[in-house]
């Protein structure tokens, strides 16, 4: 009977059209640091330009958090997004082969994953995110975040959890609310 290797790093997927995938990956964050583990959150999307909670508040912790994004696609031209996105992915790799971290969140891979306003293999190639994920250094535990998992990603992961939404107070027009969205 082969016993669970507890020292490879596992891969956790956040997935689905509900909320909670980032909080749940920020969560776990928290959880690790107080354990001692060298974080590193990497967010795909979202832009430095902006102020959210959880940057402020890592920044207190010592959790090493990057905003590499440029916002919502609608908001910018195709080649701006893939010029950021491009940027992320070189980052990205360096930063997780360093062997410094325990926990690595790529926090909305998945959505810039399924970009399809333009083409994103050239900047952001699955079969990379693949060999990344495979070759991470031993006992390194990754976090994806964000919908629309790629079907070769969720094979890679070790958990998949799918957020789906019931009830949003969206639907009754209520925006983002700071503090809890951003």
């Amino acid at each position: 009977m082969n016993k669970p290797d507890k020292q490879r790093g596992l891969v956790l997927v956040y997935t689905g059209d509900g909320k909670g995938k980032t909080t749940a990956a920020l969560g776990l964050a928290v959880r690790a640091c107080g354990r001692g583990k060298r974080v590193l959150v990497i967010q795909f999307i979202k832009s430095p330009d902006r102020t959210y909670g959880e940057k402020i508040m890592f920044d207190k912790m010592g959790i090493e958090m990057h905003q590499k994004g440029i916002g919502f696609t609608w908001l910018k031209t195709p080649d701006e997004h893939r010029e950021a996105l491009k940027e992320a992915w070189a980052f990205t790799k360096e930063k997780v082969m360093s062997g410094v971290y325990d926990v690595v969140i790529l926090d909305e891979l998945n959505n810039a994953l399924s970009i399809s306003t333009f083409p994103i293999d050239d900047v952001l190639p699955l079969r990379e995110v693949l060999e990344l994920i495979g070759s991470r250094p031993q006992g390194m535990h990754m976090v994806i975040t964000g919908r629309n998992v790629h079907p070769e990603v969720k094979n890679k992961a070790d958990l998949v959890t799918e957020m789906t939404p019931l009830k949003h107070y969206y639907d009754e027009g209520i925006p983002a609310v700071k503090g809890i969205e951003f």
